[in-house]
């Protein structure tokens, strides 16, 4: 991981002095690392160097999303720092994220890695569609729980999953379909589980506001699920929202009681993670480190 970092500091530097200094902000300003940490884990100690570069590839390809949403979101703050378009502008934080998605690709691809190349892509297209999805959605209450968990599987699932298949192909080795449903699980376990805490906070832990995704007019499963218990909740207008009134939401939407339930559904897809580790081709050390990982999943929102 510390090479990694180091890499990432690299790639940084040497595209003119404005992008320069908004892409090293960027991937400087920390993350949980989830997903580099991943491929590496998947990859084994054997194909080290080889897996350096693709989990580069991969953290690079989700921070230009973070960038790109947070342009669609006019997002003020992100990890308790201000956005690169709040910094810079609309049109310069476009282009610091079309930098990392480029440098990004050209770090992975190489003779051999045509496959990683194309798992890589098609996780980004992924992430395009759920975004797309999530616009068309956009302050739609009626939006259902089905359609909710479709554009988790296309805007984070897709991902953690790419992460871990890239990686194991930089091992050429078995396991793939259970690192599959391991990256799946874990990637929709996180979104749920991150979910809760837009709900319940505190901004001090989360860097930004309670009640973030109600003013972006994001639905999420909290709201999906609470409003079949309070009526009030079901017929809330998000476009009238401000800060203090999303905070009252909240409130409503931890007063029925649901938060619980939706942490139990992400804690159900960590066990299923893990269970599909446990019946893989993995060594005891490969087990143990995919455990951790997942634990740590649900730890963090605990």
């Amino acid at each position: 991981m510390a090479e990694v970092e180091a890499r990432l500091a690299e790639l940084a530097v040497g595209h003119g002095e404005a992008l320069g200094a908004e892409a090293r902000a960027t991937l400087s300003a920390g993350g949980k690392r989830l997903r580099p940490l991943l491929v590496l884990i998947c990859a084994g100690a054997e194909r080290a160097e080889h897996a350096v570069h693709a989990a580069v590839a991969v953290e690079m390809v989700h921070m230009a999303t973070l960038v790109h949403d947070d342009v669609l979101d006019e997002a003020p703050v992100r990890r308790g720092l201000p956005t690169v378009v709040a910094r810079a502008g609309r049109e310069r934080a476009v282009a610091v994220g079309d930098l990392l998605f480029s440098r990004a690709f050209a770090e992975i691809a190489g003779p051999g890695a045509e496959r990683q190349v194309g798992l890589l892509s098609a996780a980004s297209i992924g992430l395009a569609l759920g975004e797309l999805a999530q616009r068309r959605d956009a302050f739609d209450t009626s939006i259902g729980e089905e359609r909710y968990l479709e554009r988790c599987e296309l805007k984070t699932a897709g991902l953690f999953e790419s992460a871990c298949l890239v990686g194991r192909v930089a091992a050429g080795a078995p396991g793939e379909e259970e690192l599959a449903t391991y990256g799946r699980e874990i990637g929709l376990a996180f979104q749920l589980l991150d979910d809760v805490l837009d709900v319940c906070g505190p901004p001090e832990r989360t860097g930004k506001a309670r009640g973030t995704d109600l003013l972006d007019g994001t639905v999420t499963l909290p709201l999906i699920l609470a409003r079949e218990r309070d009526p009030e909740l079901a017929a809330l207008s998000l476009r009238s929202l401000d800060a203090a009134s999303a905070e009252r939401a909240c409130d409503r939407i931890a007063a029925t009681g649901v938060l619980e339930q939706v942490r139990d559904r992400g804690r159900e897809g960590v066990e299923r993670a893990k269970a599909a580790v446990a019946a893989g081709p993995f060594d005891e050390a490969g087990r143990r480190l995919l455990g951790l990982v997942a634990d740590g999943v649900v730890e963090r929102y605990s």
